[in-house]
This record gives structure tokens, sequence and C-alpha cells, in this order.
């Protein structure tokens, strides 16, 4: 963990770090990226669909909160989803709740963040969560599977970010 004066590592100042500061710093920037995507959105563009499945950008922080607390608090404690306040399949992470605002979802993520860190910190790469469905894994494969899923997702923020800022752009209300 860095120190209070320290900013956080980046994959940049990370080259020469260990491994598994480089891995942190390779999901934390892919977790500001996601979060990043609600920037300057009214809550109707955060909520707004595009595509046939339940995605928004909304929705995607909100799922994405769902994964950091299924491989992060799952995999690691095997407490049951429902014990964990999560839904049972990642489809239902997308489902926004009448309540859901830019604000109450991108604090929800930021503490799902904080705890993974926490639920982590005192593990080392190669000690093996119990609670996952394939069996016991290593954080390290773990965190190479969040990395994964996170810059796949930002990839999603990206172009719905960009269709719904261009028709707005094009067709102001």
């Amino acid at each position: 963990m860095p120190a209070r004066d320290q900013q956080p590592a980046t994959p940049e100042t990370s080259i020469n770090s260990p491994e598994r500061l480089q891995f942190e710093a390779f999901l934390n920037e892919h977790r500001l990226a996601l979060n990043a995507c609600l920037d300057g959105l009214t809550e109707e563009q955060a909520r707004r669909r595009l595509v046939a499945s339940r995605t928004t950008l909304l929705g995607l922080v909100k799922h994405v909160t769902f994964v950091e607390r299924v491989w992060f608090d799952e995999a690691i404690t095997a407490r049951p989803r429902m014990e964990i306040g999560i839904p049972d399949s990642p489809d239902e992470s997308f489902i926004l709740a009448p309540e859901d605002s830019i604000a109450s979802v991108r604090e929800l993520h930021r503490q799902a963040c904080a705890a993974s860190a926490e639920a982590t910190a005192a593990l080392d790469l190669t000690d093996l969560l119990p609670g996952n469905r394939r069996g016991p894994l290593p954080l390290r494969w773990v965190y190479l599977h969040m990395i994964r899923e996170l810059a796949r997702h930002c990839g999603h923020a990206d172009i719905l970010r960009e269709q719904i800022l261009a028709a707005d752009t094009n067709h102001p209300s």
C-alpha cells in the first residue's frame, strides 16, 4: 500500500516493481477507467440502452461491483451470494433499480474495490481462493481474470459512451 503522500502505482510507474504491484496497478487503472465512463453524464444518459442486452453505462459499473464481490469476497470467503447480498447470476447484476443513481452506484463500486484490496492485502499471489465453482484458484489467476473482465467492459463502456455523446451532440434536447 502506498504511503499517504504517494500516488498509487500505475502501469507506467510499476514497470520494475514486483509482480503483485504490477497486477494491482493494471487492475486499479481499469477500475478507475470504468468508473470514469460516467463522468459528466446525466442520469438518463447513464441508464440509456443502446443494445439489445441490459447493458448500459450505469449497469456496467453496477455489474463490475458484482464482479468485485464475486472474486474478492465469494472466492476468498466461500460465502454464498445471498449472504454477500449480490445477485445469483451475472445477468441480474446489470439490472438497475429505480433508486440506482450515478452517485450511489459509484459509491458501491468504490466500497467494493476498497473491500477487495482489504481482502487480498494479506494474501500472496500463489494463495488459493477456495470459493469458486471451478475449485480453488490462485490469487494470481483471479487478478488476471479481473484485468481481462474489466478491460472487456472498459471497451464496451467506451463504445456506449461515444454513441451517447455523439447522439446528444447531433440531436440536442
